[in-house]
């Protein structure tokens, strides 16, 4: 079965958070310029951008789990939308640890960030540039670290007795597994620290809670999506943020505002817009509000940053910051397609290590079962059940009758 990449959508309230995850999956989510307005978390699906193979390999394709728009293949992820999370949200307050209980399954998580500064450490509107959006990325780190932190800190005195006893971390490692978490990243953790050789009983708090720190940073890299670029306090606010956390972070300036609306008025016929393109063409006849609508989102903001940025975080969050890759399967080599003709039917987003073998046992578990090899469609040559596939190939897995 093909597993979906799942993306958490957070910040604080009144972000533009739900905007963003309308903008990405044209969903029309309840938006409102007050806290909490997503109690539960939205799930919708949206899509990474990918180079199709169709035009260089000439031929015309007709994809099932995935869209072709002018040779970009954009392949489905989940999207889940958090509600607005405000300091303390690891206590509980405002509803905090439910909240952040629905990020568990996400392996990458998309910080929307008031860029221009507009809202507080709450969430409250305030004048446009006088809140510091530094501040909310160093509030949100902690907010997750801590939610982590109580989960595996919990009944230490009694977990620490069994990991000394059995000379094991399998305690440790079911904490953080259930936060979606997979021991080798725990046990690195434990390693780069030097915990390795202290008996877990004699680990302080404060050394769980930097080991919570680091699994964090590991299991749960964060993309800021500096919002509300179109505003012009974001862009001092951004440069400030590219300085001072360049090196720790993947920094996307966006409006999503202008996404969603660019994307309406490509439903509507009014113009033709790729997501991800610095520009749009008008077909449609424009009302005077409209024309002057879309000719700020090119001023402000196509021009200014060179996209609207939601495209560009979901792609980075996948391909850069999970270092995710696409694949395109096929039953037939010659004529790149499945056994009822469609070609290039599918694309299948997964992880950069995934050898032949595996690819087999994602499409389904029968065929990973009944898997003998694979061949590189374009070359035509075999590829070993441990080769490591590579970006944008296209394969066919050969199985046993």
């Amino acid at each position: 079965m093909n597993v979906v990449v799942q993306l958490g959508v957070v910040g604080k309230p009144n972000t533009g958070k739900s905007t963003f995850f309308a903008a990405a999956t044209l969903i029309d989510v309840k938006r409102a310029p007050y806290p909490f307005t997503t109690i539960n978390p939205n799930i919708g699906i949206g899509y990474v951008k990918v180079k199709c193979v169709c035009k260089e390999l000439g031929v015309k394709d007709n994809p099932r789990n995935s869209i072709c728009i002018d040779g970009w293949r954009f392949a489905p992820v989940e999207l889940i939308d958090v509600a607005g999370l405000v300091p303390g949200a690891w206590e509980g307050r405002g509803l905090g640890n439910m909240f952040l209980d629905h990020l568990r399954r996400a392996p990458v998580l998309l910080h929307v960030i008031d860029a221009a500064g507009a809202t507080d450490e709450e969430g409250r509107p305030v004048k446009p540039g006088t809140h510091d959006p530094l501040e909310d990325v160093v509030f949100l780190e902690r907010e997750i670290t801590m939610w982590m932190f109580q989960i595996v800190y919990k009944d230490w005195e009694r977990i620490s007795k069994l990991i000394d006893l059995h000379k094991r971390y399998d305690e440790l490692y079911s904490r953080f597994s259930g936060l979606g978490i997979e021991p080798d990243v725990v046990r690195s953790a434990v390693d780069e620290l030097g915990l390795q050789g202290k008996k877990a009983s004699s680990w302080t708090r404060e050394d769980i809670l930097r080991l919570t720190e680091f699994v964090r940073e590991k299991a749960k890299p964060i993309v800021l999506v500096a919002n509300k670029a179109d505003l012009d306090p974001a862009e001092d606010n951004i440069k400030r943020m590219r300085e001072g956390l360049g090196s720790r972070y993947k920094i996307i300036p966006a409006s999503a505002e202008a996404e969603l609306a660019l994307k309406k008025a490509a439903k509507a016929g009014l113009i033709e817009y790729i997501p991800g393109e610095g520009d749009f063409k008008v077909v449609g006849e424009l009302r005077p509000e409209q024309e002057k609508a879309l000719e700020y989102i090119r001023e402000k903001v196509l021009k200014r940053w060179g996209s609207t940025g939601v495209q560009e975080a979901l792609d980075t969050a996948v391909f850069d910051v999970l270092g995710m890759i696409a694949v395109f399967p096929v039953e037939n080599e010659k004529k790149f397609s499945d056994h009822q003709g469609n070609v290039l039917p599918d694309v299948f987003i997964v992880p950069g290590k995934t050898t032949a073998r595996e690819l087999a046992y994602i499409i389904h578990t029968e065929l990973g079962e009944r898997f003998v090899s694979a061949v590189d469609a374009r070359s035509g040559r075999r590829v070993g059940s441990d080769e490591k596939l590579s970006h944008r190939m296209v394969i066919k897995i050969i199985a046993r009758a």
